[in-house]
């Protein structure tokens, strides 16, 4: 079966993009760079970007192109005879299911706050009616399962028209959009009361507040963001390398993929703290901040309602590139292994997913009292330690050996299709860092997940 190209080099960036984009750049980002001295903070954090993350994510690319295939079949293709490395496609497989199982109930929960933003459903709701807003939604499984199943749909309906009439042609819509009314909303928590106060925490860097929280927390905290914010490790960035052509460096595409993820994490804190200071209020960590304090600001904003409508447009954007992204990957697997047509491998797996995210949806009403890792915890979170915290750094951890080990696929072969193409080249020089530091660099950070999670 001929494999499908991207019809454009933008289509690739921005989906790639779109797969890394997550709802983490948004939540996550912003609070930690608060949390460890604002632009002190980000220094380190784009030091362990450009040292963690943009090799890893240009051996999954190289790996892709080269063999053609996703990560079911890739190993296979180029692993040395008698290996057993294409074991670990079955590993990348089952995260990339993993991930659909809580990300979609997720992506659920934005598609619905979009529309009880545009509804009014928040207009002029007490701070405690809108945190009951959130608290409702969970604790109903209908509401729950119907707008995680709405999402599901819509994913892989996209994904099952083809990978250039589809996936690249709505994807550079809906990223392109997404740019757009982040930087409007950027330029509208700019000019609220008060939005220099949120400028200063974000921007001024603030070398006491990181000693008070540590400087091996903070550095810790950099290594953890720039490693998990790229989504490598179970293949999801190597489907897209095997859609492409050779004309360009994949040194030199991971870099701009790169720079297209941070510049949505930095704009997002752009937005937030701004706002949140405007209003007195300090951002929080967390589903919280999304769900409860944003819509609360919203609530009592000159045109809230309309100014929610675009963040919620723009959030339920972040998280369907990131769906139809994976759903892709998921669909190549089934076209590797048994040749399934897109449209066979499209519908089979809408069923699979939408059966697999049962648990995640329903884990904050019928299955409530499920609550494996302590009090207070439920499904989505263990789903979501499983990927974050083993599946993401170990995977990563294998595509490092594989590329650079002589057991493996081997450094020379990696240069030589890194390399292909005009842009910019992967450092020979760099071959004793990748082959022995990175690799106890991502050991630290496995470990380090542990760590943070039990004590």
């Amino acid at each position: 079966m001929q494999r499908e190209k991207f019809g454009s080099r933008l289509g690739f960036l921005l989906i790639s993009a779109g797969c890394a984009i997550g709802l983490g750049n948004v939540w996550r980002f912003p609070y930690i760079v608060g949390k460890y001295g604002g632009a002190a903070f980000v220094l380190i954090y784009l030091f362990f970007l450009v040292a963690l993350g943009l090799p890893i994510m240009t051996m999954e690319f190289t790996v892709g192109r080269a063999s053609g295939k996703s990560a079911a079949a890739s190993f296979q293709v180029l692993e040395p005879k008698g290996s057993r490395w294409h074991l670990f496609g079955y590993v990348a497989m089952a995260g990339n299911y993993l991930l659909m199982m809580f990300y979609t109930t997720i992506g659920g929960w934005m598609v619905a706050y979009l529309f009880k933003m545009l509804s009014g459903r928040f207009s002029g709701l007490a701070v405690s009616e809108v945190e009951g807003v959130f608290s409702a939604l969970q604790a109903d499984p209908a509401q729950s399962v119907f707008w995680m199943g709405l999402t599901v749909a819509l994913g892989f309906g996209i994904c099952s028209i083809g990978l250039q009439s589809g996936v690249e042609r709505i994807t550079k819509k809906m990223m392109s959009i997404l740019f757009v009314i982040l930087l409007i909303l950027v330029i509208r928590a700019l000019t609220l009361p008060g939005a220099g106060e949120g400028l200063r925490f974000y921007l001024v860097p603030d070398f006491k507040k990181m000693a008070e929280e540590g400087l091996f927390e903070a550095i810790f905290a950099a290594m953890g963001q720039a490693f998990f914010t790229l989504s490598i490790g179970i293949g999801s960035m190597a489907i897209f390398g095997s859609y492409l052509g050779r004309e360009h460096t994949l040194t030199g595409e991971a870099l701009h993929v790169t720079v297209l993820d941070t510049l949505v994490a930095f704009l997002s804190g752009l937005l937030i703290f701004p706002t949140c200071f405007s209003f007195g209020v300090h951002p929080g960590s967390g589903p919280s901040l999304v769900f409860v304090t944003l819509p609360n600001l919203f609530s009592s904003m000159p045109g809230g309602r309309w100014w929610g409508t675009l963040f919620f447009v723009f959030l339920s954007f972040t998280a369907l590139s990131t769906i139809i992204a994976i759903f892709e990957n998921i669909i190549a697997f089934a076209q590797d292994l048994w040749g399934w047509t897109r449209r066979k491998a499209s519908l089979v797996n809408m069923a699979v997913v939408l059966l697999l995210s049962l648990p995640a949806c329903l884990g904050y009403s019928l299955l409530g009292a499920i609550q494996p890792m302590g009090p207070g915890s439920s499904i989505l979170d263990l789903e979501d330690f499983i990927v974050s915290n083993n599946l993401l750094p170990l995977g990563s951890l294998v595509y490092l050996l594989f590329c650079v080990t002589r057991y493996g696929w081997g450094f020379e072969n990696f240069l030589r299709e890194a390399n292909t193409g005009k842009g910019v080249r992967f450092p020979r020089i760099l071959r004793g860092y990748v082959a022995y530091l990175l690799p106890a660099i991502v050991l630290i950070v496995f470990i380090g997940g542990y760590v943070q999670a039990f004590f």
